[in-house]
This record gives C-alpha cells, structure tokens and sequence, in this order.
C-alpha cells in the first residue's frame, strides 16, 4: 500500500516535465552526434540525459534538494565510467574522448532536467552543441598548422619489429642505444606483430626532436641483430 500513498499526480506531472525536458535536450545532443556518426550517437545521449534526470527527479522527490545535490555527485562519477567505456586507443592514439566528454555533459543536461532546472539545461544543451559544431572550423584551423611549430606538443614514438623469440633482447638493445644516444623514455609497450614477430614502441620524453638525427638513429637501430623493420612517427593526438 505505500506504492499508493507515493501517488502524487502534482509531483509526476513535475517529473513527466523533467523527462520531457531532459528527452528533448538529450535528443538535441545526440542528433548532432549521430549526424556526424559517433560511437554514442541520438538514443545514447538521450538515454543518459533521460537516466540522468529520472535519477535525480527520485532524489528530489523522496528527500529533497539535498538528496537531489548528492545523487548529482553519483551520477558525474557514474557517467565518467561510462564515458570510459567509449574511450580507445588504436596505433598510439586515443579516440573517443570528445564522445566521452559528450556523454558527460549529456548527464549533466539530464541532471538539471530532473532537479527542475529547465532552462539551465535548454541553455547548457546550446553550450555543448556549440562546442560541437561551432568550434570545428577552429580546430581544423589549428589541426592545418605545422608539427614543427613551436606552441605544439608532439608526442615522438619508435617502433621496432623483431622475432617474439628474441623480444627481450632486442629491447635490450634498444633502450641501450636509446640512453646512449640522450633519449629518455616515458612508456615502452610490446604488442603482438603478426604470427611470429612482436612490435616494441618506445615513446620518448623529449617533445621535439631533429629529424636528420632521428633519422640516423633509425638506421642505426634497423642494422641491431633481430630487428627487421624500425621506424619513428610523432603523434599529437596523444
């Protein structure tokens, strides 16, 4: 009988508001997502942004304003989780963050809705869009400029591919060449190359690099015993 006494037709015509609100904003969200087609694209967002406010509008509505303040706080980290999930990374590069950083305001979007503030999220879901679109020409502005200027951090990478029998020695090898040449590495992965082979990436510490000189250490660690191929590449997408 206590299901019946929490029937208040007031407060779910509050929430029915709430999850319109945050169904719309999330949908708003989510078509520009899946326009441009993202890993989380309309019914995800709106999904979020729909969990989201059914979270918080329970909040509110079982213990009020407080319960409200810290079931928001469960669900930013509850979404980082989730935004996680969407996050690869693929040849030394991570895709996915800006799906996840979508994802995220997406829930905050939902969270205003459930907690009644509706015009903060309706105003919220024009910052994340503009983000989204308005920003692009920016980035592809930025994205143009050359690697070798200065304001740019460029993440510098060696790989060597060697026989998975030889794989300690080789990287053996490779550090000691690495050190006596100056270099100092920040991460090493081994990752498999092939049937037989293994490939080892050495990520440097150094931002910039000579590329005559990076040149001739690849050659010099191409002619190490055990490696087949060696080759170098920066990446700013790191």
């Amino acid at each position: 009988m206590e299901s019946l006494n929490n029937i208040n037709l007031i407060s779910l015509a509050d929430t029915a508001t709430s999850l319109v609100a945050a169904f719309i904003f999330g949908g708003l969200i989510g078509l520009e997502r899946q326009y441009r087609q993202r890993t989380a694209g309309l019914r995800t967002n709106i999904l979020v942004a729909l969990g989201a406010a059914i979270f918080v509008d329970a909040g509110n509505r079982l213990v009020g304003h407080e319960g409200a303040v810290h079931i928001m706080a469960y669900v930013v980290s509850g979404i980082g989780f989730l935004g996680a999930g969407v996050i690869m990374r693929e040849e030394g590069n991570v895709r996915g963050i800006n799906t996840a950083a979508t994802l995220w305001a997406s829930g905050a979007v939902g969270a205003c809705a459930g907690a009644d503030l509706i015009l903060e999220a309706g105003l919220a879901t024009v910052f994340v869009l503009a983000a989204n679109t308005l920003l692009r020409p920016v980035v592809r502005f930025i994205n143009r400029q050359p690697l070798d200027t200065v304001s740019v951090e460029v993440t510098n990478s060696i790989y060597v591919i060697t026989p998975k029998h030889a794989q300690k020695l080789a990287l053996k090898q490779f550090i000691d060449i690495l050190e006596k040449a100056g270099y100092q590495t920040q991460d090493v992965e081994v990752r498999q190359f092939g049937a037989d082979e293994v490939e080892i990436q050495a990520v440097l510490t150094d931002s910039a690099v000579e590329g005559d000189q990076m040149d001739a250490l690849i050659a010099k660690i191409a002619g190490m015993d055990y490696v087949s191929q060696a080759y170098w590449s920066p990446s700013t997408t790191d």
